[in-house]
């Protein structure tokens, strides 16, 4: 007796094996990457289209948190690619040895050149304390108005968070050794630490901060999504400190030639025109388009402050440790 195999299931099988087949790229980021309004999806649709993959992000909270989870799985990590530690973090991602080099080219749009062999940057942004125009009339213009004000301002945990992170950083490239001085100053001021940046900026958006620590660039959310002009951040005269985030290949990528795919898809057109309107953050390779209708009302720092990657890790336990004095008192 000849047994035949329904249509229907003859499909789902066919479906199984090719979908078996189908090779799998994972990509460890953040949370706000991979949300319906972050790039990944965008970004997911973008690279799929070219590479005869699966792209798989699996994110955990915030950036730091991403160091955090790779040391902890080391080399048994089933990711390919890291994607959204910055500078500040990336000499001690370099030191874990976990990471290979990634033969691209360099980014060819960030204020100040930038080459590292072993991570690449996808964009940049300049932190910043976010308030409503209609409810604060005229903001600080630094942190030691900030600091001599009655303002409430949520920021993140530099131990979890890159934003958090980096306001220590911004504090101590800004004033030195008076960073203990200024933070004992903003103890105060800070209604709340936060886990994340999408934590800080829900609390603010609630009403529950005159100010939250964010970008520059945040407002363009406000203004080119929501039609909404009333965000914008203060501008401070000490400067401001850049955040570029970087990817990595990592050395024992189960899947290393399309881990080098995603990073040569990185620098494309395709990739960096998603970030602006979706991460709200400006592209490390110029667009052929340009920035979107709205950057050009963005605040435009009168002076950029980054450390080195190995700057950075010197000056992180320091500025740890003089920050949670602060707040402990």
């Amino acid at each position: 007796m000849t047994k035949t195999i329904p249509a229907a299931l003859a499909f789902v099988l066919l479906a199984s094996v090719a979908q078996a087949d189908t090779p799998v790229l994972k990509v460890l980021t953040y949370d706000s990457f991979t949300s319906e309004w972050g790039p990944g999806p965008a970004v997911e649709k973008a690279f799929e289209a070219v590479c005869g993959c699966d792209l798989v992000f699996s994110a955990v909270g915030d950036g730091a948190e991403l160091l955090a989870r790779l040391q902890l799985e080391g080399a048994n990590s089933d990711a390919s690619v890291v994607l959204g530690l910055d500078t500040n973090l990336t000499a001690q991602a370099a030191a874990t040895g976990l990471f290979a080099p990634h033969g691209q080219a360099a980014a060819n749009d960030l204020p100040a050149p930038y080459a590292d062999p072993v991570f690449l940057p996808y964009d940049w942004g300049y932190f910043a304390f976010v308030y409503d125009k209609t409810k604060l009339t005229t903001p600080p213009t630094s942190f030691e108005e900030l600091a001599a004000s009655d303002l409430k301002i949520v920021i993140q945990d530099p131990r979890s968070s890159t934003p958090g992170l980096g306001l220590l950083l911004w504090v101590k490239a800004a004033y030195g050794e008076r960073a203990p001085a200024i933070w004992a100053a903003l103890a105060d001021n800070i209604v709340t630490v936060t886990p994340g940046w999408s934590e800080a900026y829900g609390m603010f958006t609630a009403g529950e901060a005159d100010m939250v620590l964010s970008y520059t660039t945040s407002p363009a959310y406000h203004l080119i999504a929501e039609n909404d002009d009333t965000k914008a951040a203060a501008g401070f005269a000490e400067g401001h400190y850049m955040q570029v985030e970087v990817a990595g290949k990592l050395a024992h990528a189960p899947q290393p030639e399309l881990a080098d795919q995603f990073l040569a898809f990185m620098a494309s057109d395709a990739f960096q025109s998603i970030i602006p309107t979706t991460n709200w953050m400006y592209p490390a390779h110029k667009l052929a388009d340009g920035l979107p209708k709205g950057f050009e009302q963005m605040i435009a720092p009168e002076k950029s402050l980054l450390m080195t990657a190995d700057e950075a890790q010197a000056a992180r336990k320091p500025a740890l440790d003089e920050w949670l004095t602060a707040l402990s008192r």
